[in-house]
């Protein structure tokens, strides 16, 4: 009945958002998170099977507060505060049903759908044009060492053969958003340590930036050097597929080198 109730409550929301996350290539992510938070419950489901339920009323406080960031977010349509209250509602449930027990073992796949919901508009227009002043200035510093002369001016970098503009689609966004998403799952996949996963995530931003700022340099001496049509079409989708894996091989890269720095004690457990 709860599961029925649930479904009437947020199919609506679910179903717009898995639709953003098919029209929306910033967000496209998201449907591996669900299946990857899925997936680790599986794995603990022996821990969680051998758990005693301990119900507990404060989940009620919780039950009640997911509702009403629902109800609010229903009437201030405000996507982000409708979808994540999901989140806060299973969680409420959990405690209620079977205890804080149980909620602490589900808290990382449960946490981690957090990466499936897109955040606010207002939150993403603030961070984009930052990202795009910095690819700019990297790109900008680097360029003219390359032989390239630039004058830049904001997220506009001028070639002698034509104007470069950093996009909010150029900026990084996309690939921080997925790379960081990728590094938590590799991270839990592949360290047992606790602040080595937490290194992994946190690594994954400044990859996004630097390998995203090796784009446009490319775009760049492109430009200059062979001809600037090539700049668009093709070959600009196509540098973004390539750089998106070079920031695989330097999250590989970099984990590589944090475990022969700091290696993995011998039979160290999963945490």
């Amino acid at each position: 009945m709860l599961a029925l109730l649930m479904a009437w409550l947020y199919l609506p929301i679910i179903t717009h958002l898995a639709l953003q996350w098919w029209n929306d290539p910033n967000f496209s992510h998201g449907f591996f998170v669900p299946a990857f938070s899925a997936y680790v419950v599986w794995l603990d489901r022996d821990r969680i099977a051998n758990l005693s339920p301990k119900a507990s009323w404060w989940g009620l406080a919780v039950i009640f507060l997911g509702l009403m960031m629902l109800v609010l977010g229903d009437l201030g349509a405000e996507l982000f505060l409708s979808r994540i209250s999901l989140l806060v509602l299973i969680a409420g449930l959990v405690i209620f049903l079977l205890g804080w027990n149980y909620l602490r073992v589900i808290l990382f796949p449960l946490a981690f759908l957090i990466l499936m919901i897109p955040i606010p508009a207002i939150v993403f227009n603030q961070v984009t044009f930052p990202l795009q002043l910095i690819a700019s200035k990297i790109a900008s510093s680097i360029l003219p060492a390359l032989g390239v002369p630039v004058l830049r001016e904001g997220n506009i970098i001028g070639l002698p053969l034509m104007q470069l503009e950093v996009a909010e689609a150029c900026s990084g966004i996309r690939s921080l958003m997925s790379l960081t998403t990728l590094a938590i799952i590799y991270g839990y996949l592949m360290e047992s340590r606790t602040w080595a996963r937490i290194v992994l995530a946190v690594a994954s931003l400044p990859i996004a930036v630097a390998t995203n700022s090796v784009r446009i340099v490319g775009t760049g001496l492109l430009v200059q050097y062979w001809d600037p049509d090539k700049a668009e079409g093709f070959f600009h989708v196509f540098s973004g597929w390539l750089i998106f894996v070079l920031s695989l091989i330097t999250l590989f890269l970099f984990h590589y080198l944090l475990r022969v720095f700091w290696p993995a004690k011998a039979g160290g457990a999963r945490t």
